[in-house]
């Protein structure tokens, strides 16, 4: 099956290419598809599209102009697609409902403990011959409350892991996972109760237009004064500028990061040599109390390796015309 593979980074390239042996012929491009990019899938069975690629109502129209009728996502999420244009155009579309959780919350681990034992104002100081301890005190996890926002694959291997810290822990998810309640002792309750009460919030929801800006000033005047706030799930869970507030009150003590709502073209790529645009992330990067990964949780050699084997399995289904158990559900 002859398949564009859009945004195509050099960390994932051996992976599909592994993971193909030489099944498909795959064009691997490092553009995103957009409305101006998308003449280059012409030609092409299907297309492969990563967390940044549009797939709108526009760009679907011509990719079905153009005869593709298979999306081969390489991510779990897909609200970068217009699932129900895709169908009323007769485009299936799959993904990679689970490639590795444990890669997520060990990194929403890692910010944790980042922020909280000061490590990158550590680190930068020794470079510069510091060895000064001043202003670096953290404080321990043991006996903290943590409130776990979703408790899904993600956010059930975190709580696991923090109850091996000694945290105590709240969750907020539409439906309780008892397994989560008996083993460690999760207390379950409703939002505004995990706002107020927990020392370290983190967020493991999907995004939907009930949860788009779940944090915003209302929950967040609710919070502890200090509070750390963690996202590696999906940038528009969190109004950033509502955040910015936050932390400029210290209400917000610590704010860690792996995804942003304005991430689209930004994320993923160098700007190194061009001036930034994007005013808010600019002052975001201004606070010491602030750490930032760009959409890194996920980059784990498991991680790639189980995206490149479930993108290819798509495909082979879409080829030989069989349920592969990884469709998109068109509404």
């Amino acid at each position: 099956m002859k398949t564009t593979v859009f945004s195509t980074h050099k960390f994932e390239e051996p992976h599909l290419v592994a993971a193909n042996k030489g099944k498909h012929e795959l064009n691997l491009l490092d553009v995103r598809l957009t409305e101006i990019t998308v003449s280059l899938a012409q030609g092409a069975d299907a297309v492969s599209l990563f967390t940044s690629d549009d797939a709108s109502t526009e760009v679907l129209d011509k990719l079905s102009a153009f005869g593709i009728k298979y999306i081969a996502l390489r991510t779990a999420g897909y609200n970068n697609v217009n699932t129900k244009k895709a169908a009323e155009l007769g485009i299936k579309v799959s993904r990679v409902p689970s490639y590795s959780p444990y890669a997520i919350a060990e990194h929403t681990v890692a910010l944790i403990l980042a922020l909280n034992r000061k490590l990158i104002r550590s680190h930068n100081r020794v470079r510069d011959m510091n060895f000064s301890l001043n202003g670096l005190t953290g404080f321990d996890l043991n006996g903290k409350t943590v409130g776990v926002m979703g408790t899904g694959k993600i956010g059930a291997i975190l709580v696991k892991i923090l109850h091996g810290f000694g945290c105590k822990i709240m969750t907020f998810d539409t439906s309780e996972d008892e397994s989560l309640v008996e083993k460690y002792g999760v207390c379950y309750t409703d939002c505004k109760t995990l706002c107020s009460e927990s020392d370290i919030i983190s967020l493991h929801v999907p995004l939907t237009p009930s949860t788009k800006h779940l944090i915003n000033d209302k929950h967040i005047s609710l919070m502890k004064p200090g509070v750390m706030l963690i996202n590696t799930s999906r940038g528009g869970l969190v109004d950033t500028k509502a955040v910015i507030q936050g932390l400029k009150s210290g209400k917000v003590g610590y704010f860690g990061m792996d995804v942003y709502e304005e991430e689209e073209g930004l994320f993923f790529e160098d700007h190194s040599d061009e001036i930034l645009q994007d005013d808010v992330i600019a002052r975001l990067m201004t606070f010491n109390n602030v750490l930032i990964t760009s959409h890194q949780a996920f980059l784990t050699d498991t991680a790639l390796t189980n995206i490149a084997d479930t993108t290819i399995y798509n495909l082979d289904c879409f080829e030989k015309q069989i349920d592969s158990g990884n469709e998109v559900a068109n509404n």
